[in-house]
């Protein structure tokens, strides 16, 4: 309440530096009167509708603070608990509008903002500490992405004269029950990581969160916010990071939202060529403007520090930085007066967001879904980068799931799907991904994504799993394919766990958890994922086989890894290995305790002294079908001369 402070918050929100700006403006309570700060430049007057006096604004007038259109209202009528939106008027009429910076609001469909105030107390200061302490570039990050609202869901017995929004609310576990149910399974599952989609306010259910309207509130779907910080506390306590998505590339065009809050393009461009996102039906940040870089840099920041969050995915980067993202046709793009096409004010958005992110904590994860080719990515903003510290590879996945498409036979003619991301994986640091995106809107789950029959197509769902884990880069699953659903992701209903009841589902749950732990087990498989001595190809250009192999390195020692994208056993087939001595295996995919045939190679294997492709010695070994095996130099000294 400080008349300084006050000065202060203008002009840092004005200059497009406030990056808590949510301490400033919103609905904050103070020794019994709440304040009230908001921002319509271009408004003619502000007042204060809320249930006191019917949503009409009447007796709560807001008055102008400064002459750069913020407005103020501090009243003691009203308390922590109360509704409210802002009645804005500009030219010869007014709209109500949720508040911006609301902390919390009514659970749609229902819009108006609370004033909220939470006392909780984090309880996680070991996780912190223990993180900040952390080389995330070295450690095992194996990500498990949900969506809340469909993980898991409570049976609904009556459905009788009630709505869709109610049926759905009572099926919906809250943010309490979810720690209940959810960590001790992130826990027998072997992640590190659990990355929540957005958990922001948003009107529409199917829009996954993605389309936001309260860019500062936990969406009351699930809870109060306080009980998001509880779920947070507890993962943390559990040894478990959280990750959520975040949206700046757009936002709906719901009445009660962000668009034209005082009449006029306030948060959107002005531009409507440039504001309009056709295909998702919203509109885009006006990045240049500083009031909305506040705003949005703000706004992840919050979820930051006072949710405790580890890192952010920044969903559609793409988007975000090419003025002709939607604009394919040559007679509709856009260009900058140079003739360049790049999103200027977007790129800088993105540069200024990661680099507070890392002045406040360099352990943070910021990762970039992006699509576009545009270059450093991953790379610091002084050295001219856009700062993440994660990209998805995009490629990787397409390729690889292109790939096990295909039908046996024709794979020889695709080989280089299987090889291609490597010829490029140390431009940017990758993090490889099998998300929401790739099992939803006719795209058919990972299983159904497989050639053949349903034996084949497990096999080679446990197969892309071994070359996730194994190639070098981080790792994210979407929900439910650790256990092989057949339908694509029903995003009105829950997971299908009565899969688990029959065994080639529950072998593979039990499979994706043994791989976890196999690769936080051994360094070779997360410490040099971003050093180019971490991986060496050992057979890379067999088409007629379809198999691969690799060496994972860190320092002296090595994992051999062997691929075969074929239905076909090979016996006493070559793989080179880096050095001579016994190897042994010591996973197989093809294991019949994860539903596989049971080709495995359980003798030692000797190598054999003579050079073979690039090494000087080989090994003989089973190759099983459809299969990913893994061998460990067992002991140097006793390899056959």
């Amino acid at each position: 309440m400080n008349g300084k402070n006050l000065e202060m918050d203008k002009y840092l929100f004005h200059q497009g530096t406030h990056y808590t700006a949510y301490d400033f403006l919103g609905a904050h309570v103070y020794d019994g009167t709440v304040r009230f700060i908001t921002w319509a430049p271009n408004a003619k007057h502000v007042q204060l509708a809320c249930d006191e006096n019917d949503y009409t604004g009447e007796g709560f007038d807001f008055e102008r603070l400064g002459d750069q259109g913020l407005w103020i209202l501090t009243t003691p009528r009203l308390q922590a608990g109360d509704r409210y939106k802002y009645k804005i008027y500009f030219g010869d009429t007014h709209h109500l509008k949720s508040d911006p910076y609301g902390f919390y609001h009514e659970k749609r469909p229902a819009t108006a903002s609370i004033i909220h105030e939470d006392d909780f107390k984090f309880t996680d200061s070991e996780w912190m500490e223990k993180r900040r302490k952390l080389n995330v570039y070295e450690s095992p990050v194996s990500i498990y992405e949900v969506h809340l609202g469909t993980w898991m869901k409570h049976p609904v017995e009556n459905t009788e004269n009630r709505t869709v929004d109610e049926i759905t609310d009572e099926a919906h576990y809250s943010y309490k029950e979810v720690a209940d149910a959810l960590i001790p399974y992130l826990k027998e599952m072997g992640y590190t990581h659990v990355e929540f989609l957005p958990l922001t306010e948003h009107p529409f259910d199917l829009s996954w969160g993605y389309q936001v309207t309260g860019y500062f509130s936990a969406t009351s779907r699930y809870g109060r916010p306080e009980e998001l910080k509880y779920l947070i506390n507890q993962l943390h306590k559990a040894d478990i990071g959280v990750i959520m998505d975040f949206v700046p590339a757009h936002f709906c065009k719901d009445a009660h939202g962000l668009r034209q809050f005082d009449g006029t393009p306030t948060y959107e461009h002005p531009n409507e060529e440039i504001a309009e996102k056709r295909e998702w039906g919203t509109l885009t940040f006006d990045y240049g403007r500083p009031e909305v870089q506040s705003f949005l840099v703000s706004a992840a920041m919050y979820w930051i520090r006072e949710f405790h969050i580890d890192g952010i995915r920044i969903d559609a980067v793409h988007s975000m930085i090419d003025l002709n993202f939607e604009n394919r046709e040559e007679n509709s793009k856009i260009f900058n007066e140079d003739g360049t096409e790049d999103n200027i004010a977007g790129i800088e958005l993105l540069k200024k967001l990661n680099t507070v992110a890392f002045e406040y904590d360099e352990t943070l994860l910021m990762m970039a879904e992006d699509s576009s080719d545009e270059p450093m990515v991953t790379s610091p903003v002084h050295t001219g980068g856009l700062g993440f510290n994660f990209k998805w590879d995009l490629g990787w996945m397409h390729d690889r799931l292109d790939f096990m498409e295909e039908d046996f036979h024709a794979r020889e003619y695709n080989h280089n799907k299987l090889t291609f991301s490597m010829a490029y994986k140390y431009n940017e640091n990758y993090l490889l991904p099998l998300s929401h995106d790739e099992v939803v809107h006719g795209k058919k789950s990972i299983v159904g994504k497989m050639a053949g029959d349903q034996w084949q197509q497990f096999a080679q769902t446990r197969l892309l799993y071994g070359n996730q884990m194994s190639e070098p880069g981080k790792q994210l699953l979407f929900m439910g394919q650790e256990f092989g659903m057949y339908h694509e992701w029903k995003d009105k209903e829950q997971l299908d766990w009565h899969l688990l009841d029959y065994p080639i589902h529950s072998d593979l749950k039990k499979y994706v958890a043994d791989l976890n732990r196999l690769y936080q087990k051994y360094p070779e498989f997360h410490r040099s994922d971003y050093q180019t001595e971490g991986f060496r190809w050992l057979l890379v250009d067999d088409s007629t086989h379809s198999i691969l192999s690799y060496a994972r390195k860190y320092g002296d020692s090595f994992k051999i890894c062997v691929f075969n994208y074929r239905p076909e056993v090979y016996h006493d087939f070559r793989i080179p290995v880096p050095e001579p001595g016994v190897y042994r295996e010591i996973f197989n995919s093809d294991s019949e305790s994860y539903s596989g045939s049971g080709v495995v190679s359980s003798e030692r294997h000797f190598t054999s002294d003579e050079s073979y492709i690039r090494e000087s010695q080989y090994i003989q070994i089973s190759v099983a079908p459809l299969a990913f095996q893994v061998f460990d130099l067992e002991d140097k000294k006793n390899g056959r001369k």
